[in-house]
């Protein structure tokens, strides 16, 4: 795959407009085995959090994927256990700053599971 294509470049730098497309190309089957559990959807969180780090990107740019993600999940995916579905609908009910601080939430409960 070309670099233009990757959410993250060469220098480290996140380009969130990129984030939906990322998520479109997934396989349908590796997306329903990370979706599958609020487990699996930790883990998952989890290594790319830890990849993320490890590339030199801050918890604040973390987030700013993180909510993309969530926005992407919110407006295209259903909810696949109990849990999915209290976040969908915490983060349809909150305005930007709400779904933006629950993104920093998800990402420190994603890293206390590793």
């Amino acid at each position: 795959m070309s670099e233009h294509n990757h959410v993250v470049n060469k220098e480290g730098e996140m380009a969130l407009n990129k984030v939906d497309d990322a998520l479109k190309r997934m396989d349908g089957e590796r997306k329903e085995e990370i979706l599958k559990s609020f487990d699996a959807v930790k883990r998952y969180l989890g290594e790319r959090i830890e990849l993320a780090q490890g590339i030199g990107l801050s918890e604040e740019a973390i987030a700013k994927a993180a909510e993309k993600i969530g926005d992407y999940l919110a407006a295209n995916e259903e909810p696949r256990n109990r849990e999915e579905k209290l976040l969908q609908e915490l983060w349809k009910a909150g305005e930007k700053e709400h779904r933006h601080a629950l993104a920093h939430i998800l990402v420190r409960l994603a890293k206390s599971e590793q």
